[in-house]
């Protein structure tokens, strides 16, 4: 028998406090509610409520690279971030680009328990650019997959994305692309400017990713049918969609919270703790992609949570791997750069980081749902005033290559639940 949980005097959104009740899966109740018999009464009083957040954009390693982590550690991350669902990148080992591995995958999400996980199916065979995967058949698989990306590396060839966006159609999926010019970015190690002239790193110049969001923009309007812009890391990136937007281009956009903290400048160490692909741009492009997420033209954060074990990271900065975890601080950043600042309300957080990428994802029947009686019980409990200091040590994940190790950040997720059942409690696993 499941437990029945008691929220009382939660601030729903950011809103005036009310109290949740919790029962077989549902809220089964709310307004202010009474003592209910046989619950576990959680005191809320000061923290916000959200729906379970969703993140577009995780790499849960598993299957093949176990060491750097697994389905099971990386739900576990996800969970004390404050997530219920996670959509599980397709550049696994093998690649998830059929319906055996999509389905592997999806079942050990469900046998782990921690948040729901749906498989992102690769565009092409084995991420090579070369031909279409077996998209239809990992669609009509137990997994469902309805995202589908070749992520850390781009569909390149615009006959193969065209066909791609056509094909998808057929079951309102969405091609999730890495914009990323090949041949413009050979070579590189950072963003392209003065301080990687000064340097010496080759650069990776924005109009790379702005030049493929610029074509598939047009193939997607010409198919009609759905794109999501991974990580877009540009202000020109941010231009592009808003005008894609203005036009009612089929477009979709996440932008990644160390996008929205984090510049070139700590390049200047040399710390490949910082190396990532898009990389750390100017401080310019960071003020673009917060308005972007602001108004609405970035329609979601997601994490691109990336575990590397450290000796693929603890090496000299050209030969380490690219990518940073995520989702464990994934709130925290937001609420420091866009809620802290004023530039977006706790609603504004719910929409972008629960209902948006929910409808992306074509799981809206189960996440990202209003808090209100009848819905899956899938939220989060956030303490907005508390504080901590990130100790990499201390990670859910098996890596340990948190950028934001030492730094203090606000905000921490108190309680997360899965259609009603404590998945964290007080901030620990439950």
């Amino acid at each position: 028998m499941s437990t029945t949980y008691l929220i009382k005097n939660a601030s729903v959104l950011g809103g005036d406090p009310q109290d949740l009740l919790l029962r077989d899966g549902i809220i089964a109740d709310a307004g202010a509610l009474g003592p209910v018999a046989g619950t576990v009464v959680i005191d809320a009083g000061g923290l916000i409520a959200l729906p379970g957040l969703v993140d577009l954009h995780t790499h849960l390693r598993e299957p093949g690279r176990e060491d750097a982590e697994t389905v099971d550690t990386g739900t576990r991350a996800a969970a004390l971030g404050g997530f219920t669902a996670v959509h599980a990148m397709a550049n696994t080992d093998p690649v998830a680009d059929t319906a055996g591995v999509v389905e592997q995958v999806w079942r050990l999400g469900r046998e782990a328990g921690h948040c729901d996980v749906f498989p992102v199916g690769a565009v092409t065979v084995g991420l090579a650019g070369e031909r279409l995967a077996e998209l239809g058949a990992m669609a009509d698989s137990a997994a469902r997959v309805r995202v589908f990306s070749d992520d850390g590396k781009c569909v390149s060839d615009a006959n193969l994305m065209r066909r791609a966006l056509e094909y998808v159609k057929a079951f309102d999926g969405v091609v999730a692309q890495h914009a990323q010019e090949p041949r413009l970015t050979e070579g590189a190690q950072m963003n392209e400017g003065e301080l990687s002239g000064i340097l010496g790193l080759t650069g990776w110049p924005a109009v790379a990713e702005e030049a493929v969001i610029a074509r598939d923009i047009l193939l997607a309007a010409h198919t009609k049918s759905r794109l999501h812009v991974c990580h877009v890391s540009t202000a020109g990136s941010v231009e592009l969609i808003r005008w894609a937007k203005s036009k009612g281009y089929p477009v979709t956009a996440e932008v990644t919270p160390h996008h929205l903290i984090l510049t070139e400048d700590l390049v200047k160490s040399y710390d490949p703790i910082y190396k990532v692909n898009p990389p750390l741009r100017t401080a310019a492009d960071v003020e673009a992609l917060r308005a972007g997420l602001a108004d609405g033209t970035i329609d979601a954060v997601a994490t691109d949570h990336a575990p590397h074990p450290q000796e693929d990271k603890d090496c000299e900065w050209a030969a380490a791997a690219m990518g940073m975890l995520g989702l464990e601080t994934a709130l925290s950043v937001v609420q420091q750069t866009m809620v802290d600042s004023g530039l977006m309300s706790w609603a504004g957080v719910a929409d972008r980081m629960s209902v948006r990428p929910a409808a992306i994802g074509q799981v809206e029947d189960r996440h990202g749902r209003p808090l209100a009686i009848g819905e899956p019980a899938n939220l989060v409990l956030v303490d907005p005033a508390a504080k901590r200091t990130v100790d990499r040590t201390g990670l859910a994940s098996l890596s340990q290559n948190t950028p934001y190790q030492g730094m203090e950040l606000p905000g921490a997720v108190v309680a997360t639940f899965l259609r009603g059942t404590a998945t964290v409690l007080d901030g620990k696993l439950a």
